[in-house]
């Protein structure tokens, strides 16, 4: 098995659209939010990088994508916006591969840190588990940051 990730591109924005939709985890706020970035990275942004991840034994377009940039203001500290993989890809290695490229890519670019900020609701459950396997460790958390009983999580690596 071998997952390929590549650069996104302009062919990839409908699958993206289902991808986002595949479990009902986003609102149409957080869809809008998503894809504007991902129309961004396509554009060739430099505010936004974006990545697709394919699987050979998974029958979808896409297996999941990540998208993240520069944090305004700092020298070599960036944040994961959006990591995504389809639900019939899950517990596949896609997300894993995806950070793991991009954790490559950053070094490359001089990176030093990775902030990623996440709600505490259980949609976002599988999202948590993810940053912490991969040695994402909770810096900071709001309370009642979206709304009442729904606080935002900040986690922070260090490259």
């Amino acid at each position: 098995m071998t997952i390929t990730i590549r650069a996104i591109a302009e062919r990839d924005r409908d699958a993206l659209v289902e991808l986002l939709q595949t479990d009902g985890t986003f609102n149409a706020d957080e869809i809008k939010v998503a894809l504007e970035l991902i129309d961004d990275a396509i554009a060739g942004s430099d505010d936004y990088w974006a990545w697709v991840a394919e699987h050979p034994d998974v029958d979808v377009p896409l297996a999941g994508y990540i998208c993240y940039g520069p944090t305004p203001m700092t020298e070599s500290t960036y944040d994961l916006y959006w990591i995504v993989a389809h639900t019939r890809a899950r517990g596949r290695g896609v997300a894993g591969a995806l950070i793991r490229h991009m954790e490559t890519d950053l070094r490359g670019r001089g990176g030093t840190g990775v902030r990623v900020e996440t709600s505490q609701t259980e949609g976002y459950g599988a999202a948590r588990r993810l940053y912490e396997k991969w040695n994402y460790p909770e810096a900071s958390r709001l309370v009642d940051f979206y709304k009442p009983g729904d606080d935002l999580i900040t986690y922070y690596k260090r490259l």
